[in-house]
């Protein structure tokens, strides 16, 4: 399999090591945003360096376009590639708007070509412990999931940017994805957004907080924060699930299932190497015919619940999902 990559940084590194580490692929050629650091790391992968995307579609020794770049350009690269006839892997999120990811999804089936996002949070350890304690606790009924990033000073880079990195839980959609993978449908969203702008750049900022609560189908409400940047203080990466029975509890590498008669440790595991997780189970798909972890769609419906948060930040209203 003849892999083209988009990006140049750590997402991209990690996969450039995935299809090295793996004889059934080959890192072909890759495209970056400056000529110097493209040529740098396609020399340190024995790949070809290209100055611009057109020229990676157009290189008729390409089967494979992995996107792991800004996340604005991630659907017009994704729409190229399949218009081009490649298969594609894409990091979350698919698209910043929800029309083109529902475009983007069409086209692949039109092409009959792979379009595969990336969901890495769904393959973690830490993911599978809650899902396999989740039983223990009863009817889940109640979430609060936090995740603050003090960065100070802030980085001068695209994930502080509103137009480069999307609506901050559009951006970081795995913090929604990993709760609708367990909760199921969600039937409401609230959500507040807060920015404290870089006077120097437009849409840009050193922090952001943004706050939604979920209403899900089943009854279940969580309450969901997302911050980083400079006026964060305290760092947080916290999940806790109330059901009528128990609750688990994890706070950084720590995870617990609390029960009437007991507490009782939880094997959270490593977040190390779930890039190449994910590489190797596209292969197996593309060359074995092998059923892959997740599908564009339930991507595309967590993206749909993201910008939900985004139009009732903006609007100040629930928004209701159909």
């Amino acid at each position: 399999m003849k892999v083209g990559l988009v990006g140049t940084g750590y997402a991209a590194k990690v996969r450039a090591e995935a299809f090295q580490a793996d004889p059934r692929s080959h890192l072909t050629a890759v495209v970056g945003h400056t000529p110097d650091k493209t040529a740098e790391f396609a020399q340190l992968y024995g790949a070809d360096a290209v100055t611009t995307c057109d020229a990676l579609m157009q290189r008729a020794d390409i089967d494979l376009v992995v996107i792991a770049t800004i996340n604005r350009d991630h659907g017009a690269i994704a729409h190229a590639a399949l218009t081009a006839g490649k298969h594609v892997v894409v990091e979350y999120p698919l698209a910043l708007d929800v029309a083109e990811a529902q475009d983007l999804i069409a086209l692949a089936k039109t092409q009959q070509k792979l379009l595969h996002v990336e969901h890495i949070e769904l393959l973690s350890s830490i993911h599978q412990a809650i899902r396999s304690a989740l039983p223990q606790i009863g009817t889940p009924f109640y979430v609060r999931y936090s995740d603050l990033t003090p960065k100070r000073p802030a980085p001068d880079k695209w994930t502080y940017n509103l137009d480069l990195f999307g609506f901050p839980l559009v951006g970081a959609l795995s913090r929604l994805s990993r709760l609708i993978d367990l909760f199921g449908a969600v039937k409401t969203v609230s959500c507040q957004a807060s920015y404290w702008p870089k006077p120097v750049a437009v849409n840009a900022y050193d922090t952001c907080l943004c706050m939604a609560q979920l209403r899900f189908v089943s009854g279940l409400v969580a309450d969901v924060t997302y911050g980083k940047g400079e006026a964060l203080w305290q760092s947080e990466r916290a999940l806790t699930i109330h059901g009528d029975q128990g609750a688990i509890a994890l706070s950084g590498e720590t995870g617990t299932l609390i029960q009437p008669d007991q507490t009782t440790p939880l094997d959270l595991g490593s977040r190390r190497g779930l890039f190449a997780q994910d590489t190797t189970l596209v292969l197996n798909y593309l060359l074995e015919n092998k059923a892959l972890y997740t599908t564009p769609e339930v991507s595309l419906y967590a993206l749909t619940v993201a910008d939900a948060a985004r139009q009732s930040a903006e609007t100040g209203s629930v928004i209701t999902l159909a």
